[in-house]
């Protein structure tokens, strides 16, 4: 028998009808913009399955829009999330697509270009109570929830790669709760996923990055 905590049976504050369509999906839109970095310059949302059919009333679309631009999904901000975008020139599309039969019915393709014009990728989904994961970053498929503070860093796929992030990580006195690499083939581009037991401080950030023969880049993600 599956074990629910209060927050299964309450449910998350929110704005908008639907836990999945609203608060998952503007949870989805805040960790898209806390992968890319923050400044997202404009926006495609792939829209995959119910989310395609019913963003429009749901409020699917505004939720998303109203987490690339930082909002909780309790924020009032939310119904009015178009216009503040485009105040705040974040330009954004919404595209009904079939991103694939794996995938679940609430998925959703961020593609973002950022202000100082890179290019991000998330795909993620809105799994029911506000709950959401993350599967997929820049074509790679990884996961996690977002529930835990989360260190995403990105690496070569070197020896000694993962024993200087997992000491950093030890040397900042931050207790793994779960962890994975990701990669795509031996010796090019990967990805550690850390979710941890104790917030993740911006030191750890500072001493993973201080090797940049086997790191490229390294973020931290809050718990949601």
């Amino acid at each position: 028998m599956k074990d629910y905590s209060v927050f299964d049976v309450v449910g998350p504050n929110m704005i908008g009808p639907s836990s999945s369509h609203t608060a998952g999906a503007a949870k989805l839109g805040s960790m898209a913009r806390k992968m890319a970095g923050g400044n997202v310059k404009k926006v495609k949302f792939l829209l995959h399955g119910s989310f395609a059919q019913t963003y429009k009333g749901h409020g699917t679309d505004k939720a998303l829009v109203g987490g690339i631009l930082g909002f909780s999904p309790d924020d009032d901000r939310i119904k009015t999330s178009f216009d503040i975008a485009k105040e705040r020139g974040v330009e954004f599309e919404m595209i009904p697509t079939d991103l694939g039969d794996d995938k679940h019915p609430n998925t959703v393709k961020f593609i973002i270009e950022t202000e100082d014009n890179r290019k991000v990728e998330v795909m993620g989904a809105s799994i029911g109570g506000g709950n959401i994961k993350i599967t997929e970053l820049n074509g790679l498929a990884i996961q996690f929830t977002g529930a835990y503070p989360t260190l995403v860093v990105k690496q070569w796929d070197l020896p000694g790669a993962a024993a200087h992030i997992t000491n950093c990580v030890a040397k900042n006195n931050i207790n793994i709760a779960f962890m994975s690499i990701y990669r795509e083939e031996k010796g090019n581009e990967a990805f550690t996923i850390i979710e941890a037991d104790d917030i993740i401080n911006s030191n750890v950030i500072i001493d993973i990055k201080s090797n940049n023969k086997l790191i490229q880049d390294a973020i931290i993600i809050e718990g949601m």
